[in-house]
């Protein structure tokens, strides 16, 4: 199977990204921060509302591997490995190579776990 590639375009430069290997997206006022699996971290110029729009647009039915929890970020459904409300941690990860920890909202987190728990029952 071939990769899906998320393409940024700018007014200077042209980014691809393979979908897979994105972990989250992470809000930065008018910019956006978005994580690989590799621990590459690319700065793109739009806000966080614009980057869903785009994956969306982009990736049609694919884009539901990618949910938004709270105002700050939009991660990969692939990799959430731990939603601890108490400590308001989001821990991402792909049990082998990388760990990542997000602080998120105890609200949003239990959205989230909603979320993901009824996506993995059906």
């Amino acid at each position: 199977m071939t990769p899906d590639f998320l393409y940024i375009n700018s007014r200077d430069s042209l980014l691809r990204l393979n979908i897979n290997h994105i972990v989250y997206f992470e809000a930065d006022g008018n910019y956006t921060i978005i994580t690989s699996a590799n621990a590459v971290r690319h700065t793109v110029g739009m806000t966080l509302a614009k980057v869903q729009d785009m994956l969306t647009e982009s990736l049609g039915q694919r884009a539901q591997r990618f949910v938004r929890i709270g105002k700050s970020h939009i991660v990969s459904m692939n990799y959430i490995s731990l939603i601890d409300i108490p400590k308001q941690t989001l821990t991402l990860s792909d049990d082998c190579s990388f760990t990542f920890k997000v602080s998120v909202s105890k609200e949003a987190l239990r959205k989230l776990k909603e979320i993901f728990t009824k996506q993995r029952t059906k």
